[in-house]
Parts: C-alpha cells; structure tokens; sequence
C-alpha cells in the first residue's frame, strides 16, 4: 500500500470510533446521572440504553475490523439501525413526557429490592421512590433525557449512515499521488 494511503485512517473507521466515543459518553452520562446525582430511570429510561449496549461492542468491533471489508460497511449499517431504533424510543418516550400519547400502563421504575419480612417491606416503602414515564426527571435547554437521546441517536445514525455509503472506504489519496504501488526499479 503507498505511504499516501496508509497515512490516513479510514472515514469507515474514523466514524466507528466517533460512535463507540459517544455512545460511551452518552450511556455513561445516564450512569452518572442515576449512580452519581440520584436520578432514577423509569422503565422506558432503562429501555433506551438497551441500544446503547448493543451498540458498543459493535461499534469496537466495527473500528478493529478492515475498512475495506464488507464487514465495516456492515457494521456501519447495523450501527445506524440500532440507533434508529434508539432514536423511536427516545421519541417515543418524550412523546409520553409531553403527553402527546399514553405511555406504558406499568411504567412505574426499576423494581424494589425484595424484603425479608414486613418490617424490611415497610422501611423499603420508605425509601423507595417510584418513578412516571410521564414525568421528565430533569431537562436541558427544553428537552428531557430522553430528547436528548433522541437527538443523539439520531445523529450517530446518520454518521453510520454516511460512512457506509463511502464506496472505497474512505482513504484518502493526496493529489498527485499514484494509488497504484510504485515499482522499485
């Protein structure tokens, strides 16, 4: 392979590790917020990082593989469903915190730990905070959570999108070179 051509990374990998970047941000940032600030997801919140974990290991796997091989294009592809998938559900939800449709009828957070008896049960009732789908837990410049993931999921799409569009994997050829080897003689 010339010097020319092999000194840049693909667009293919380029984009697979911007997704793998964001989509740890993003999953990290709704970790943060629950583990860190005590935000607790409803059952709709913790159905949106599914996509998040089935996007991360694709997304490596997709970087560490050939550019130029049909496994990166497909990667890309499969990237960009999951997170048009994970845009449906940010939608979705944020549908449902701005009351434009109902939301699931047992939507009420992630389960309580089980008690022992009913003293543990009543001290646990205490403690426990039950969280609505229909209420945002906290909002950024108008939008809730599950808007921003929205947003997000639908730019990562478009990034796999674009990049396995690219027919020749996106390496880059400088002007005037030759993207044939040269012979030594």
């Amino acid at each position: 392979m010339p010097a020319a051509m092999s000194a840049f990374p693909s667009k293919r990998r380029i984009a697979a590790v911007l997704i793998l970047l964001a989509a740890g941000a993003t999953i990290g940032g709704a970790l943060l917020m629950q583990h860190g600030f005590g935000y607790q997801p409803c059952q709709l919140c913790l159905l949106q990082r599914d996509p998040y974990y089935l996007a991360l290991p694709l997304a490596l796997a997709t970087a560490l593989s050939p550019p130029q091989g049909a496994w990166s294009r497909v990667g890309l592809g499969l990237l960009a469903l999951v997170f048009l998938v994970s845009a449906g559900l940010g939608t979705y939800h944020a549908g449902v915190e701005w009351g434009f449709w109902p939301g699931p009828s047992d939507c009420g957070g992630a389960g309580a730990p089980q008690p022992g008896g009913m003293d543990d049960f009543l001290r646990s009732l205490e403690r426990t905070r039950v969280v609505s789908c229909t209420e945002a837990a906290w909002r950024f410049l108008g939008l809730s959570l599950a808007g921003w993931n929205a947003l997000i999921s639908l730019s990562l799409a478009a990034l796999a999108s674009w990049a396995a569009s690219r027919p020749d994997g996106g390496l880059t050829i400088l002007p005037g070179s030759s993207p044939e080897p040269r012979s030594a003689g």
